[in-house]
């Protein structure tokens, strides 16, 4: 059974694909340069109640709405690394890049990577079996508003192609509303493909940034 009784656990993925979409596998993840580094969540280690902590903080219940307890957590964890739909990661900064180096290194992001054409997005335009869609909840505040998340998402897309030869877009797509995303996206260069209803209480702003511009997604009517 199911965090929620249903056949699976990750609401936006579909399961009715072509084969040659199913047979894709996961992102592989992308290596960056220091002051950052990725890994993918551990589920039996403390990653799960690092997850949980964060997710209930108020910014992020608002804009994630998944305030889930530990348990929870780490079903979700192991449901997508069982999968080949997407990829738990958790985002860290040397905060001597900061001015702050008594600091360390920290956690202080939650990145998820996903085939978007086996998520909800890939209805929406043209994917193609190794687009890879990304979401991310950054949880520590300090990093919030000096442009050090917008600075890691400009250098996401390079890295993700490094890593998957066979990706030729990458995907954004947070809510409509969410006004400090949106500039991220607009500042670093991406492209606005457009806004969506996907379900009756969810409206996104689909962004996109091409492997060559011959790969720009261009939407379903």
């Amino acid at each position: 059974m199911t965090l929620a009784g249903t056949p699976h656990a990750l609401p936006r993925e579909q399961t009715d694909l072509p084969a040659e979409v199913a047979a894709t596998p996961a992102p592989a993840l992308p290596i960056f340069a220091a002051p950052f580094a990725l890994r993918v969540a551990d589920p039996d280690g403390t990653d799960p109640e690092l997850l949980a902590e964060w997710m209930a903080r108020p910014h992020l219940v608002e804009s994630w709405e998944q305030d889930w307890d530990v348990e929870r957590r780490r079903a979700d964890f192991q449901t997508q690394l069982a999968g080949t739909y997407s990829r738990p990661c958790i985002l860290s900064l040397d905060f001597a890049v900061l001015g702050e180096p008594e600091l360390g290194v920290r956690d202080i992001a939650y990145i998820e990577l996903y085939r978007a054409a086996k998520d909800e997005i890939g209805r929406l335009y043209d994917a193609a079996p190794g687009d890879i869609g990304f979401h991310i909840a950054t949880a520590d505040t300090r990093v919030i508003g000096k442009g050090i998340m917008s600075a890691w998402i400009s250098t996401m897309a390079a890295a993700v192609f490094a890593a998957n030869p066979e990706c030729r877009r990458m995907l954004g797509d947070p809510d409509h509303r969410n006004r400090a995303i949106c500039r991220s996206f607009d500042k670093i260069g991406w492209h606005l493909v457009g806004e969506f209803d996907v379900r009756p209480t969810r409206r996104i702003a689909l962004y996109a940034t091409p492997r060559t511009p011959d790969d720009l997604p261009i939407p379903r009517a």
